[in-house]
């Protein structure tokens, strides 16, 4: 027995941990023992404890640098503002986040006095446009009133007339008749009346002949505004002269018995354009009288 050897090898064994105890192969060589999980875990922290104390000294870098005066509330005459700061934990930045009522109070109120003062405009512009119509309208109106009551002056004026009174006359022979007293048919209406019985101008016009003309008598001829002219035959006498201008109704002659005539009658023709006579009767119906 070698005691040598024993006791070198108890020494070695009380120098040497069981967990480093080298590990022999079997050609006799020594490799070396990897150390176990809890002597890993002796010298190398666990990674939930490296964030946590990141987060802490990051956090607390960001307090210091934002610290102090800029975490604030002031508040001045007239305006009143709020400022926050959220430093970032991981970041150590921070994100400033401020309302300012007044201001945005200000904004709403600038916003409707400008839509106000649009509104106010638009009406401005929609009341002179309608005032503008209607002034036009009236203008119109009064132009289209002033127009008609000339028109009606006119129609008043060119108002057809009896040649003689009513009353003072009967209708001895009407238009187109045939008869020994004449050479061809009767080209005229008749008005039988007393010798001297006024004759008035059956239209407006301007007298264009007062003559003597074979079997028609005593004739005085007015041509009236339209051109028509209108004959009135037999006269004893003559109020007009060539040239007169008369007016409907106004006394132009008087009845008498020139010319080719049985009795005391005027002889009224109408010639529309001094052309072909037509029927007295019917023209003065036109007219709205009643021969």
């Amino acid at each position: 027995m070698n005691h040598r050897t024993g006791r070198h090898n108890a020494a070695r064994t009380a120098e040497t941990p069981a967990s480093a105890t080298p590990v022999t192969s079997g050609t006799g060589r020594r490799r070396a023992a990897k150390p176990t999980h809890a002597a890993r875990a002796k010298f190398f922290p666990k990674a939930p404890a490296l964030l946590g104390t990141a987060v802490l000294v990051i956090a607390g870098a960001g307090a210091v640098s934002k610290g102090g005066p800029d975490v604030s509330t002031s508040t001045s005459t007239g305006v009143t503002g709020t400022s926050q700061i959220y430093p970032s934990a991981l970041t150590g930045s921070s994100a400033v986040a401020s309302s300012d009522t007044t201001t945005d109070r200000e904004r709403a109120v600038s916003r409707d006095s400008q839509r106000s003062a649009l509104e106010d405009a638009a009406d401005e512009e929609l009341q002179e446009a309608a005032e503008a119509q209607a002034k036009e309208r009236n203008a119109a109106l009064a132009q289209l009133a002033a127009s008609a009551e000339q028109h009606a002056a006119k129609l008043t004026s060119n108002t057809w007339s009896l040649p003689l009174e009513a009353g003072q006359y009967d209708l001895s022979a009407t238009f187109g008749q045939s008869s020994s007293l004449w050479s061809t048919t009767h080209t005229g209406l008749d008005f039988a009346a007393p010798s001297g019985t006024p004759i008035k101008a059956v239209a407006n016009g301007v007298v264009t002949s007062t003559e003597y003309d074979g079997s028609y008598g005593n004739k005085t001829v007015i041509t009236d505004q339209d051109g028509t002219e209108t004959w009135y035959c037999h006269q004893s006498a003559f109020a007009v002269s060539p040239g007169d201008q008369v007016s409907s109704g106004q006394v132009i002659g008087s009845v008498g018995s020139t010319g080719n005539s049985t009795g005391a009658h005027l002889h009224l023709e109408v010639r529309p354009g001094a052309g072909d006579p037509v029927d007295p009767f019917n023209a003065l119906r036109v007219h709205g009288l009643s021969p």
